[in-house]
C-alpha cells in the first residue's frame, strides 16, 4: 500500500477544499419553532432538513474542536426522545475558533448541512452539520449529558445492512437499526458525547496523534492484542478510532496490547481516516503492555531462508538505515535472500530523471555489515523514470540482497526495464532468458506500478527461482465504512490482471520444469483469502505459505484497527511438498508506534 503517512498528508492537504465541495448548503427555510437535535438527526444517515434553515436549535455544549480546517462545536440535547434510532448530538461548524466552552447552554441558529469528509469521490458517509452558524450562549457552566457507554454489550456483533440496491448499493436511505448492526449503533450516536471503558490498543499511535482501541477484546483477537481481519466478514464492529482534543504533546503513545485504563470520552466523529471516532476531552490512563519485537529462528546449514521486506521508501536521506539493518541481522537472523520492496532512487522524491539506486542499496548493506551480518550482494533493474507509480520522482523498485557465502546468483545478461524475461528448458531443466529480467513489463496490467523482478539463485547446487513483486495499492477503495456496501474494491481491477500475468509465469517454469522451486513473494497489497491470492496460486501452480500459520497468526499490517496480511511469501508443489517449509511473519513493526516501516517482514525457511 501507499504510506499511510503519504496519503494522510495528502489528504490533510485538501481538507479545506473538500469541507467547502462536499457540504450541503442549500438554504430553503424550514418554518418549525420548535426543531430539536433529533429532528435534525432522523432515523437515516442523512438529515430529512439537509439544506434548510433552523433556527433556535438548543442544547449543551460538549465538545470544542479549535484546530484543523473543520473548526467547531458539538451540541447535545440533554433531553432526549424515546427513539434509540436519532442522535441527540451534532456538531456546528463555525470555520472559525468557537467561542463556546463545554458546558455552555447554547441556541444555534444555521443551515442543516451533510458534508462528506474527504469529498464524495471517497464513497464515505456524511457527518450531519450545522452550517453558517450563529450562536447565542444562554448561559454557562451547565452539566454536560451523561456519555453513552459504548462497550461489547452494546455494539451489535453484526456489522453493516447490504446497501439499497435501488440506490446503488448505499445505506443512507435505510432507517437505522442500532440494536441490529454495528454501523447503525455508531451511526445513531454521531455527534453525542460517548465513552469507553479499560479499552485495548488495536492499532499504534501514528504520527498524526490517534489510535484505534476495541470495546470487544475477544473479538477476533490476536495473540499479541490486534484484532485479526481474516476475512470480508470479519470487520471487528469493536474497533473505534480515538483522537484528542487535547494538546497533541498529552496524547499517549501507546502500542498494540497497551490499555487506556479508565474512562475514555468525548463527542462521536465520522472522518475520512477510518470513519467513526471518538474525539476524547477525557483519555484514560495509558497501562503498557510489555509488547517486544520478534525474531526468527535462524536457518539451519542445509535450509535456504528467503525474506520478504517494504522498507517503506528508502532513500540515501532517510535515518532508518542503521534500524533496518538491525532488523535484518537480528530479528530476521540474516536471510540468505531478501526481496527489498520500496528502495527509492538516489536522490528519493527529487523527481530529476535520477534511476539509479545503487547508493541506496549499497549504504543498506554497509549498515548490514556495520550490525554484524553479512556483506549481502545484489541485483535490480532501474525502472523507467515515473513509470512505476508510488511517490513521485522516488521510483521505487524491487532489490534481490543474496548473501554470496551462502547461495549464488546466476547472472544471465539481456534484462532491462523494457524486456520480458522469457523461460526456455535447457537439458531438462526450466531456465531464465535473462537473470534478473522483468516480467512482461509491456502488460498495460503494470501501468504506473512496480513490474516483478524475477532472477536464478543456486543453493547448495538447487536452482531456485524468485519472483519479487510489489502490486497494485488498495488506493482509491472504499472503506469499510463506506456508504455503498459492501464497498467497492476498485484497486482489484489491475490487481487480478497482475496477478495473472505473474502466475502465467509461474505457469511457464513449471512447464517447462514440473518440479521447479518457485517463490514468488513481496508485497500483495492483498490478503491471503482475497480473490488477488486465489489468482496467484492458480490450479496449484503456488501456495501463500503464511496459510501455514494459525489463523491468529496471519497479519502483516495493522490498518484502522485491523490486523491483516499485506505481505506474502507464495510457492510452488516442490517446496509445499517437502514437508520442511517453516514459515514466520515477524512482528517488528506494524503493532509499533516508533515502526520504522509500516509493514512486518516475511521469512520463509525450506531444504530445496
Amino acid at each position: 500500500m501507499p504510506s499511510k503517512r503519504t496519503s494522510r498528508i495528502g489528504a490533510l492537504t485538501v481538507a479545506a477544499v473538500c469541507s467547502t465541495l462536499s457540504a450541503v448548503v442549500l438554504t430553503t427555510p424550514a418554518h418549525a419553532d420548535s426543531v430539536r437535535i433529533h429532528d435534525i438527526q432522523g432515523t437515516t444517515r442523512t438529515s430529512p432538513l439537509a439544506g434548510k434553515a433552523v433556527t433556535d436549535v438548543s442544547g449543551v455544549v460538549t465538545g470544542v474542536r479549535t484546530y484543523g480546517s473543520s473548526k467547531g462545536f458539538w451540541l447535545q440535547d440533554p433531553d432526549a426522545d424515546d427513539n434509540p434510532a436519532t442522535s441527540e448530538g451534532v456538531f456546528v461548524f463555525t470555520s472559525s475558533t468557537p467561542k463556546v466552552a463545554v458546558g455552555d447552554a447554547v441556541t444555534v441558529t444555521g443551515t442543516v448541512s451533510e458534508y462528506v469528509p474527504g469529498g464524495a469521490s471517497t464513497g464515505g458517509q456524511s457527518v450531519t452539520e450545522i452550517t453558517k452558524a450563529t450562536v447565542t450562549v444562554v448561559s454557562s457552566g451547565n452539566a454536560v449529558p451523561a456519555a453513552t457507554v459504548v462497550d461489547a454489550r452494546s455494539v451489535p456483533n453484526a456489522y453493516t445492512p447490504a446497501g439499497d440496491t435501488a440506490a446503488a448499493g448505499s445505506v443512507n436511505g435505510l432507517t437505522l437499526e442500532p440494536k441490529k448492526y454495528a454501523l447503525d449503533y455508531y451511526e445513531s450516536l454521531e455527534g453525542m458525547a460517548v465513552q469507553v471503558a479499560d479499552a485495548r490498543v488495536i492499532t499504534a499511535t501514528d504520527p498524526y496523534a490517534e489510535l484505534w482501541v476495541t470495546v470487544k477484546p475477544h473479538e477476533n483477537d490476536t495473540r499479541r492484542g490486534g484484532s485479526l481481519y481474516g476475512s470480508y466478514g470479519s470487520q471487528n464492529t469493536g474497533r473505534l478510532q480515538i483522537q484528542s482534543l487535547g494538546a497533541t504533546a498529552d496524547f499517549p503513545t501507546a502500542n498494540v496490547g497497551d490499555k487506556l485504563t479508565g474512562t475514555t470520552a468525548g463527542p462521536l466523529d465520522y472522518n475520512q481516516f477510518g470513519g467513526y471516532t471518538l474525539v476524547a476531552n477525557q483519555l484514560g490512563t495509558l497501562k503498557k503492555g510489555g509488547l517486544e519485537r520478534e525474531t526468527t529462528h535462524q536457518q539451519a546449514r542445509g535450509e535456504l531462508a528467503v525474506a520478504t521486506y517494504n522498507v517503506e521508501n528508502l532513500d540515501p536521506a532517510d535515518a532508518t538505515f542503521d534500524a533496518h539493518a538491525a532488523a535484518i541481522v537480528n530479528n530476521l537472523q540474516s536471510p540468505d535472500i531478501v526481496s527489498l520492496e520500496e528502495i527509492q532512487d538516489n536522490n528519493g522524491a527529487t523527481d530529476d530523471g535520477t534511476v539509479a539506486a545503487d547508493q541506496t542499496v549499497n549504504k543498506l548493506i554497509d549498515a548490514i555489515v556495520a550490525a554484524g551480518g553479512p556483506k549481502y550482494d545484489w541485483r535490480s533493474i532501474d525502472p523507467v523514470n515515473d513509470q512505476d507509480g508510488g511517490e513521485p520522482g522516488g521510483n521505487i523498485r524491487q532489490v534481490f540482497l543474496f548473501n554470496p557465502e551462502r547461495v549464488s546468483f546466476t547472472d544471465r545478461a539481456g534484462g532491462d526495464s523494457t524486456t520480458a524475461v522469457g523461460v526456455t528448458k535447457t537439458h531438462g531443466a526450466a531456465q531464465l532468458t535473462a537473470s534478473p529480467g522483468r516480467v512482461d513489463p509491456a502488460n498495460t496490467a503494470w501501468a504506473s506500478s512496480r513490474k516483478p523482478l524475477a532472477g536464478e539463485f543456486v543453493f547448495r547446487g538447487r536452482t531456485v527461482f524468485v519472483i519479487a513483486n510489489h502490486l497494485n495499492s488498495k488506493g482509491g477503495d472504499q472503506g469499510l465504512t463506506a456508504q455503498y456496501q459492501p464497498p467497492t474494491r476498485s484497486s482489484e481491477v489491475q490487481r487480478h490482471a497482475q496477478a495473472t500475468a505473474v502466475n502465467g509465469f509461474v505457469q511457464e517454469i513449471l512447464k517447462a520444469q514440473k518440479n521447479a522451486d518457485v517463490i514468488a513473494l513481496g508485497d500483495i497489497n492483498d490478503f491471503e483469502f482475497s480473490d488477488t491470492a486465489k489468482i496467484l496460486e492458480g490450479d496449484g501452480e503456488l501456495w501463500s505459505a503464511i496459510k501455514s500459520l494459525p489463523k491468529s497468526e496471519r497479519y502483516t499490517y495493522d490498518y484502522q484497527g485491523n490486523a491483516q496480511v499485506l505481505d506474502q511469501i507464495l510457492v510452488s508443489p516442490a517446496i509445499r511438498k517437502g514437508c520442511d517449509l517453516k514459515y514466520d511473519s515477524v512482528h517488528i513493526n506494524s503493532e509499533f508506534s516508533d515502526q520504522i516501516s509500516d509493514h512486518d517482514p516475511q521469512v520463509l525457511r525450506f531444504r530445496p
